[in-house]
């Protein structure tokens, strides 16, 4: 994992985009873009490219021009001035076949996801201390975004990414298609989200604000700290009405014997993070003042269960994302109105262990 200069400032930034008007000259101009697919958003897919003047790599993300799309390059060219947000290098507004497209250019990240890189690694046990810094990464790139009144809302591993392998690596958050602006309380009420990582207000018909990404936060420090998510379906499929009830009563655990050795530091935060009432919820600023982000050097390094559990979970989770995927690429907004194919008939390893523990007496359905 990385290893960041431990009196890194909360609000670290690097130089913003100069312009954030759209060229208008054809992109080929500038880049050879190749047929290499890196990735798919939310919105649009992304492809490799290189630089015709440096010959540098950089990521291409390719949307349809509307309303939408707009918001998410507008919003994520504001917010890559921050060391922990994937940075925008150029937009371009080009037709193809008669429509307009917004073209991406942003830097290539090479390091992998944020998850992939834990349950890779081959040096041993992930650590609460590694666990603390991470999260503290994240943190800052959330704070920058909050302070510039921009809710996220689709904060999970698969948008943390890493610049490059090994050790020099920088963890990076990315992937602006649910963004959006919020200057007071109650101005959400699109329910978008990631079933394993949505806050019990964004599940609708409530209006909601920023605190939806500290529950998210919230699920990922969890799924850090253990290696499987507090909230899922016990039938495996990407949501269901009993997981939907346990979001919504904030219904979660620290089973043995993954959590036997985490600190209470470390649970009294995720409980503040997922608190059900977003106005008791904690602030971004609150959390980051939490001594086991702000004092990540000194938490214990405690050998964690997280490889482990990810490894074992490895039947589970590529099903789940996939139908994930398929349904986000279309819309990805409302899951009450998307049909996710049951694989509660798949042997699961994670699965049965959990539902034998903790879940056991929680509803199934």
């Amino acid at each position: 994992m990385p290893s960041n200069k431990t009196n890194e400032n909360m609000n670290t930034v690097v130089s913003s985009p100069i312009s954030r008007i759209p060229k208008k000259t054809p992109i080929t101009d500038d880049y050879e873009i190749t047929k290499s697919v890196l990735g798919l958003g939310i919105n649009g897919k992304v492809v490799e490219c290189f630089s015709k003047t440096t010959r540098e790599k950089f990521a291409l993300k390719i949307l349809n021009d509307n309303v939408k799309a707009r918001r998410e390059v507008e919003l994520h060219w504001k917010a890559s001035g921050c060391k922990h947000i994937v940075n925008v290098s150029d937009v371009y507004e080009n037709k193809y076949n008669n429509s307009t497209c917004l073209l991406m250019v942003m830097e290539c990240m090479e390091g992998g996801e944020l998850f992939q890189r834990i349950q890779e690694r081959t040096d041993g046990a992930f650590t609460e201390r590694e666990a603390a810094q991470v999260m503290h990464e994240i943190c800052i790139a959330v704070k920058y975004l909050h302070d510039n009144n921009i809710a996220h809302r689709d904060l999970k591993p698969e948008n943390l990414l890493y610049s490059k392998k090994g050790t020099y690596g920088i963890l990076k958050l990315t992937d602006f298609g649910f963004a959006k602006e919020t200057f007071s309380n109650d101005t959400l009420q699109t329910p978008c989200y990631t079933p394993y990582y949505v806050a019990p207000e964004v599940l609708g018909p409530d209006r909601y604000d920023k605190s939806c990404d500290i529950w998210s936060l919230g699920v990922i420090m969890y799924i850090l700290l253990c290696g499987f998510p507090p909230f899922y379906s016990n039938h495996g499929m990407a949501i269901s009405p009993g997981m939907k009830k346990r979001i919504r009563m904030g219904q979660f655990t620290f089973p043995n014997p993954e959590w036997q050795n985490v600190s209470q530091d470390a649970k009294e935060l995720i409980m503040g993070m997922l608190n059900i009432e977003p106005s008791k919820r904690l602030t971004i600023l609150q959390v980051m003042s939490n001594r086991w982000i702000a004092q990540y050097t000194a938490v214990p390094q405690t050998p964690l269960h997280t490889n482990k559990m990810l490894k074992e979970g490895e039947e589970m989770w590529p099903e789940v994302q996939e139908e994930m995927t398929r349904s986000l690429a279309t819309m990805r907004v409302d899951y009450d109105q998307v049909h996710i194919k049951s694989i509660e008939n798949s042997s699961n390893p994670l699965l049965n262990k959990r539902r034998k523990k903790s879940m056991v007496n929680l509803p199934n359905q």
